[in-house]
């Protein structure tokens, strides 16, 4: 794959999921925007799980040579946002991603296909 931030972008998709988050979208916004390339947007059930699927990408990230530039909302384990620079990362609360709706915010940004392998079991389970 060429593109390493699109990569890194995948890794971050693949942690997420290791951890079993769920409705996970990954959008492009290298065309429309000045601050990233990729967002990665999942949801988690609880706040442990949301703070889990944080930590994963985090460490995958760490293993990488990649440091989080900030990170804010990990305390409250609602809505954990993750600058990575090229990525910044999202994970929700189901209730509070609903409300924030990034996915409509960022209507126009191409949609990022997950390779089905990156679901493990679940693949099975997918239709």
């Amino acid at each position: 794959m060429a593109d390493p931030s699109r990569k890194m972008a995948l890794e971050c998709a693949r942690a997420a999921l290791d951890k079993k988050a769920e409705n996970l979208k990954l959008l492009d916004l290298s065309e429309l925007s000045s601050f990233t390339e990729y967002f990665v947007i999942c949801s988690g059930t609880s706040d442990r799980q949301v703070q889990a699927i944080a930590d994963a990408v985090a460490s995958m990230m760490k293993q990488e040579g990649i440091q989080c530039l900030s990170q804010d909302g990990y305390s409250e384990g609602r809505w954990i946002v993750m600058d990575f620079g090229f990525v910044v990362v999202h994970v929700f609360l189901d209730a509070l991603r609903e409300y924030y709706d990034l996915e409509n915010l960022w209507a126009e940004a191409p949609r990022v296909k997950i390779p089905s392998e990156f679901y493990g079991q679940a693949a099975s389970r997918l239709n």
